[in-house]
């Protein structure tokens, strides 16, 4: 009868240790899955490389988005496969997509031509064979609200450039203000014009921001910038953005789902990166070097921002996260099951 009642104590031992040790798994298992890295920020920084007061890390990472194709506005545009359309509203244009393909439009970008030169203002997709589309946007050119020279008063002709500092980002995607970005513009355009030491705006539109872009000097020494960090990106196979620090301070980072994305837009983000940091020159100062422990941190932070979101389109989701010192903006698709497409960090 002891040798029964010790048998069931020890079977009765064994089944409890079993049973808290499969609990134990599953609450393990629970944990490392609520625990695993979100894919978004599940990268490597290469870098730094400098030239001059501008420093660039690359972002490594897998694309989730890999295998989807997108035109950007700009290479659609050459190819006459969109139709950006003056509506005689200063902050709204029309867009209409004549491909077979997705055109991805990214926030920043300028539009040449119209009545008047606009950025737009949030991250756009236009599907296949869209239609007109309504699109919103920011004047870059108060001065003028007629046709310019040869230009086509009635739709816009090119996107080969996108505005180039944070300030004006924000004054734009944060702040929402047409004011704001007007001053932030002629800010600019007296930057570049007191570091290059020669009048950047234009005699034909002294406001346009586009035409200081294209300015002879602003060319040339950005020309400088964008040749020695151009071969970069030789050699690597999984580059999904980047960030950079001009003067020694964290500014921004771009990261996309899609390395073919980032390639196609690289030439025209690092340009726009490059007339910042001539914007900001400072031949006096000796910033302190950027090292990436100081952009991994900023990018981690900022995801830990109070979120927002917007609908941009039915497709379109625009989601923030901010707090004092950093804001994230995380273009989605709903198409692709809400995958992020682009994310955009900023050091306030």
């Amino acid at each position: 009868m002891k040798k029964q009642f010790l048998f069931a104590i020890t079977v009765l031992s064994i089944l409890i240790a079993a049973s808290v040790g499969f609990l134990n798994t599953v609450a393990g298992q629970k944990k490392s899955s609520s625990g695993s890295k979100d894919p978004a920020t599940d990268f490597r920084l290469s870098g730094p490389y400098i030239h001059k007061n501008l420093t660039i890390f690359l972002v490594h990472g897998k694309g989730i988005l890999e295998g989807h194709s997108f035109l950007t506005l700009q290479e659609a545009l050459a190819q006459k496969q969109v139709i950006v359309y003056e509506t005689k509203d200063v902050n709204e244009l029309a867009i209409k997509n004549l491909s077979n393909q997705d055109i991805y439009v990214q926030a920043g970008d300028i539009v040449r031509g119209g009545d008047q030169d606009r950025m737009i203002s949030t991250d756009f997709i236009v599907p296949p064979r869209s239609g007109r589309m309504p699109i919103a946007a920011f004047c870059v050119e108060s001065g003028r609200w007629n046709k310019r020279g040869n230009e086509a008063s009635t739709s816009f002709a090119s996107s080969d450039n996108s505005v180039s500092t944070k300030d004006l980002k924000l004054a734009a995607k944060l702040s929402n203000s047409q004011e704001a970005v007007w001053a932030k513009v002629a800010a600019t355009q007296d930057k570049l014009s007191k570091n290059l030491g020669a009048t950047v705006n234009a005699s034909v539109s002294r406001s346009s921001l586009e035409l200081s872009v294209e300015n002879p000097k602003v060319k040339e020494t950005t020309s400088t910038y964008t040749t020695a960090l151009a071969g970069i990106m030789r050699g690597k196979t999984d580059v999904i953005g980047y960030a950079f620090a001009i003067n020694g301070q964290v500014n921004s980072a771009d990261v996309y789902a899609s390395r073919a994305l980032f390639t196609k837009l690289w030439p025209k983000l690092l340009k726009a990166s490059a007339v910042e940091a001539i914007a900001e020159l400072d031949d006096s100062a000796k910033p302190v070097p950027v090292e990436q422990d100081a952009i991994a941190t900023f990018m981690a932070e900022s995801e830990k921002g109070n979120v927002g979101e917007q609908a941009v389109t039915q497709r379109v989701k625009l989601v923030t996260r901010q707090d004092e010192r950093n804001i994230l903006f995380e273009t989605r698709d709903a198409q692709k099951k809400g995958a992020w497409v682009h994310r955009n960090y900023i050091k306030k």
